[in-house]
């Protein structure tokens, strides 16, 4: 599908992936398996826009990309149900196909670190997913990985296990049942080193936290949720506003983002 707009041509990529396998991995959490083609041009950071089989629903749902296998054309993602749309996502088995658009948007830029150097990966809740892959791949340029996520609460961790084949993790929850009590500002702020780079992703309020923190760090990036609507960057749904500029300029989560230099937008 190639779609016209008036800034630039962009080819869209839609492919009926095959699911191979999907399971709860915490309360209404679920990671999807899918495999297709479209895997080999995936990016850490980037998304999946999926349609939900079911024609009431019009719009897709934006799914950031966890795992990628390029040698299986296997990626996985892992989402939160949280209406019908995603409710009846989650009853999809294995075999099923589910019509995507993707990879999309722009990703977490690993190529600014090398190895030797050391990175800090910061998420929370179903933000976490995305910085699996990104850990992944730090490590296999030879990049020290220093994760620190945060939770409500112990049912709601995921993925640490991981995280933890990829380097150091430091795990929050609201409550104190799992791991340390507080936020994972409650750990960072306690650090006494400088990350070579970093990447985020999570709730607004840990991404301002972020954003603040890091603001002019040359190499720190927050990846930001927003609705969508077309998901190809048209409509302006999902824009959010950048900073300094007093004449509103906006720029849009689906096609600039949903990665962002700390500093650049408001989170």
């Amino acid at each position: 599908m190639t779609f016209c707009s008036l800034e630039r041509v962009v080819m869209i990529l839609v492919e009926d992936l095959t699911i191979v396998s999907q399971r709860e991995i915490a309360p209404r959490i679920f990671e999807m398996v899918l495999k297709g083609e479209m895997v080999a041009d995936m990016q850490v950071g980037q998304f999946v826009h999926l349609k939900v089989p079911d024609p009431s629903k019009l719009l897709r749902r934006p799914i950031s990309i966890s795992e990628i296998d390029y040698d299986k054309k296997e990626a996985t993602i892992v989402y939160r149900v949280e209406r019908e749309g995603t409710a009846i996502l989650s009853k999809m088995v294995a075999g099923q196909t589910i019509d995507t658009m993707g990879p999309q948007g722009n990703g977490f830029d690993i190529s600014v670190v090398d190895a030797g150097e050391k990175t800090l990966l910061i998420g929370g809740g179903i933000g976490v997913p995305p910085l699996v892959e990104t850990a992944k791949q730090l490590k296999a340029k030879g990049v020290e990985v220093v994760s620190v996520i945060g939770f409500a609460n112990k049912d709601a961790v995921i993925l640490e296990d991981k995280l933890r084949a990829c380097g150091e993790v430091y795990v929050t929850t609201d409550d104190g049942s799992y791991g340390i009590k507080g936020y994972v500002s409650t750990v960072i702020d306690d650090f006494d080193w400088t990350p070579d780079a970093v990447y985020s992703c999570g709730a607004p309020g840990m991404l301002k936290y972020v954003d603040s923190k890091f603001e002019n760090h040359p190499h720190a990036y927050v990846s930001m949720e927003a609705r969508m609507a077309c998901g190809m960057g048209a409509c302006y749904a999902c824009v959010v506003h950048v900073k300094g500029e007093s004449d509103a300029k906006n720029l849009r989560v689906c096609e600039e983002g949903p990665v962002f230099p700390t500093g650049k937008v408001i989170v």
